[in-house]
C-alpha cells in the first residue's frame, strides 16, 4: 500500500514521456515557415524553393517560403537564430552565415546571431561563384576585363548581396590577388543585384551560377571566369581564375538550419525529409535547369563543414578588414 504512490507517480511519468515522444513523432501538424533571408531571385531562393516543395510531400504538411533580405542575409538568419526551437521555422542559408558574426567583430557591433545557435539539418549545393558582366559591354575575356580594371582605378563598380556576403567575398579575393581597386555597391540580395547589372547600373558581379544562368543562356551576360577548382559543369567554356594563374577559389553553399535547442526527434524528421528532396526527381531537375547541381550533406558531415568554412572565413574576413 504505501508504494502505490510511488507506482503513480512512475506511471505519470511514462505517460508524459510517451505523450512527449509520440508528439515528437507526430511533426509536423501544422505548416513550417522556411526563412529565406534574401529577396526572390538569389540562389538560396532558386535552392529553397523546390527543397521546400520536394520537403513539404514527405512530411505532409505545407512549408511556406518568406523571404526576409536585409543585411547581407543577416536580418532573416538572425530571425531564425532566435525563433521558438520547435522545428516550425527553418533557415535556408548561404555560405555568409558563417561570415557575418565574424564582420560583426571587425564592425565593433553587437552580433546579429552566433553560429552556434543554430543547428545544421543539411547542405544542399555547393558552387563556385561566376565572374559576369553585361554581353554588350567590351570585355569578351578575363584579361580584357582585368587590363580595364588596373588602367581605370574605380571606374568599375560591382554588385552584391551586401557587405561581407557571398557576392562581396570573392570580390575582395579578387581585388586583394591582383592589388586592383573596384566599386563595392551593396544591394539586399543577389536578385535586385543582378538586375541591376543586366539595367546597367553596375559593371560586374560574382554570384552562383543558378542566379544567371538564365540571362547567360539568353545572351544577356557573359560569364569571364569561375572561383571554382575546374571547369564547371553546366559552364564547360568558363574558366577558373586557377587556370588564368589567378590563385583564388570560392565556394557558395546552401543549407538548412534549425535553432539550436530544437529536439532530436523532430531535427531527424526534417533530415529525412532533406535527404528525400536531395534525392527527388522534380527538385533535381528543378536546380539543375537553374545551372546547379544537389551537393548533399547530412547533418554529421555539413556541422563538420561548417566549423572548417567558420574558420576559413574568419582568417578571410579578418584580411578584407573593415569595410564601409
Amino acid at each position: 500500500m504505501k508504494n502505490r504512490p510511488w507506482i503513480r507517480i512512475v506511471l505519470s511519468a511514462a505517460l508524459v514521456c510517451a505523450g512527449m515522444s509520440a508528439g515528437a513523432q507526430s511533426f509536423p501538424t501544422k505548416p513550417i515557415t522556411m526563412v529565406v533571408p534574401f529577396p526572390p531571385g538569389g540562389v538560396a531562393d532558386t535552392v529553397g524553393r523546390p527543397v521546400a516543395e520536394a520537403m513539404s510531400r514527405h512530411l505532409k504538411q505545407s512549408i511556406v517560403v518568406e523571404n526576409k533580405g536585409g543585411a547581407g542575409g543577416g536580418i532573416g538568419m538572425a530571425q531564425v537564430a532566435k525563433s521558438k526551437a520547435d522545428g516550425y521555422t527553418v533557415l535556408m542559408s548561404l555560405s555568409s552565415l558563417v561570415v557575418l558574426p565574424e564582420a560583426d567583430k571587425i564592425l565593433q557591433r553587437p552580433p546579429m546571431f552566433q553560429v552556434n545557435q543554430l543547428k545544421a539539418i543539411a547542405r544542399f549545393t555547393a558552387d563556385p561563384t561566376v565572374l559576369v558582366v553585361r554581353s554588350e559591354s567590351p570585355w569578351k575575356t578575363y584579361a580584357e576585363f582585368m587590363a580595364y580594371v588596373k588602367s581605370n582605378p574605380g571606374k568599375i563598380s560591382f554588385g552584391s548581396s551586401g557587405n561581407y556576403g557571398t557576392m562581396h567575398v570573392p570580390m575582395e579575393q579578387l581585388k586583394a590577388a591582383t592589388s586592383t581597386f573596384m566599386l563595392h555597391v551593396p544591394y539586399t540580395g543577389a536578385g535586385p543585384a543582378v538586375l541591376s547589372l543586366l539595367s546597367g547600373q553596375i559593371e560586374a558581379l560574382s554570384t552562383g551560377p543558378a542566379s544567371v544562368k538564365q540571362h547567360i543562356a539568353s545572351g544577356r551576360l557573359r560569364a569571364l571566369a569561375h572561383w571554382g577548382d575546374g571547369r564547371l559543369a553546366s559552364m564547360p567554356e568558363v574558366p577558373s581564375f586557377k587556370e588564368l594563374g589567378v590563385p583564388i577559389q570560392y565556394s557558395q553553399w546552401s543549407g538548412m538550419f534549425v535553432p539550436a535547442d530544437t529536439p532530436a526527434a523532430v531535427v531527424d524528421s526534417l533530415r529525412q525529409a532533406a535527404k528525400f528532396a536531395a534525392q527527388d526527381p522534380r527538385a533535381v531537375a528543378a536546380l539543375t535547369a537553374s545551372g546547379t547541381s544537389f551537393m548533399y550533406q547530412d547533418a554529421p558531415d555539413f556541422e563538420r563543414f561548417v566549423q572548417n568554412d567558420a574558420k576559413a572565413m574568419s582568417a578571410l574576413v579578418t584580411r578584407i578588414g573593415k569595410v564601409d
